[in-house]
């Protein structure tokens, strides 16, 4: 039940990267009674330890705090509003939306609007409207009465949807399951970690900004300088009509994903996860019977390239939830994958007893 709470409870929190304040508050508030220390850094991370009995051998997890999202950039003399993304967005997910502009007055509840279909072209009809194109109609009709609804340049803004367990089943939808997903398996690692006699020190690090770059896990790896890091985040997931199967074959419901290998081929980031991490990731999954899939990617990449770039660099891998229909408002992962995610976690941080 407590993977429930913390998931949907963290999915309705708003925190577009730059704006993971709240996120940060919810954490503190639910992890500053079963760690040893706390603290936080210029850029908005969060460190939360559980010191071990060895003060050397140190073991860090590293979930991304932040979701995409947009900014706004101009309202015009009509009161339409205009954004750009923030964060990496697919178009076609954007039209039809109710977005929430979070200005300093409150939020402001707007519709992304377009051509009706009656007027378009039937080329037009064949293409994404581009994100540039799109606009906010909050109901207005002029720039005067837009902004005295509050709503400025700079405000930021998140899909308006409330997450919820898909027909009181396991699988759960919502608007920032990346990865907030994560910060729940982190939340309830250090949770069931509270207590137990551990010799490896433990800092979970809920970082900023890795949906523009990945710009904060870096330097808090680079504080921490731990012997082991692993970023908790979401892997893309197949079995869904049309995706092949070759393409992603890893499933809803089959367990956490241990990441082998990751990269964008355009930008060359990634990471080839040092083998003898994820020979023992495999080894704790299967000693201890849990479920886990193999994940191998191309034009992905998370926070384990930042963090293992840090400093001197670090042995980094990264555990993710698989995730249907990532980058959108309808981002869907199952509650088993989560807790197998917790119990793969709690069972590595228990076994590393001495550095490699």
């Amino acid at each position: 039940m407590s993977l429930q709470k913390w998931l949907t409870e963290l999915d309705a929190i708003p925190g577009v990267a730059g704006d993971e304040e709240r996120v940060a508050a919810y954490l503190r508030e639910n992890l500053l009674d079963v760690v040893d220390e706390h603290q936080s850094d210029a850029l908005g991370n969060q460190f939360f330890i559980k010191k071990g009995s060895d003060p050397d051998l140190k073991i860090m997890l590293c979930a991304h705090m932040d979701e995409i999202g947009f900014i706004v950039s101009y309202i015009d003399e009509k009161g339409f509003v205009w954004f750009h993304p923030v964060g990496g967005h697919d178009s076609r997910m954007v039209i039809n939306q109710v977005l929430d502009i979070h200005t300093d007055k409150g939020i402001v509840k707007g519709v992304t609007g377009a051509k009706p279909s009656h007027i378009v072209t039937a080329e037009e009809a064949k293409l994404a409207i581009p994100l540039s194109e799109l606009y906010v109609d909050v109901g207005t009709a002029s720039r005067e009465e837009t902004e005295a609804l509050g709503v400025t340049v700079g405000d930021f803004v998140t899909f308006s949807r409330e997450g919820q367990f898909l027909n009181g089943g396991k699988v759960f939808t919502g608007k920032a399951v990346d990865d907030r997903s994560g910060c729940a398996v982190m939340l309830e690692v250090m949770k069931r970690l509270a207590g137990k006699q551990l010799t490896a020190s433990v800092y979970a690090v809920g970082s900023v900004q890795e949906e523009v770059g990945m710009r904060g896990a870096g330097p808090a790896a680079f504080a921490v300088q731990p012997d082991v890091a692993l970023a908790l985040d979401v892997a893309l997931t197949g079995g869904t009509p049309k995706i092949e199967e070759k393409m992603i074959p890893l499933t809803l419901g089959g367990g956490p994903v241990i990441l082998f290998f990751e990269w964008v081929t355009d930008n060359w980031a990634g990471s080839s996860v040092p083998k003898k991490l994820t020979r023992k990731l495999v080894q704790t999954a299967e000693e201890n019977h849990i479920p886990y899939q193999r994940g191998v990617y191309l034009n992905c990449v998370t926070d384990t390239y930042s963090i293992s770039l840090a400093g001197k660099g670090t042995v980094a891998g990264c555990i993710s939830v698989p995730s249907r229909y990532i980058h959108s408002a309808t981002g869907l992962v199952h509650l088993d994958d989560l807790e197998n995610a917790v119990q793969l976690l709690v069972a590595f941080i228990e076994s590393f007893r001495q550095k490699w």
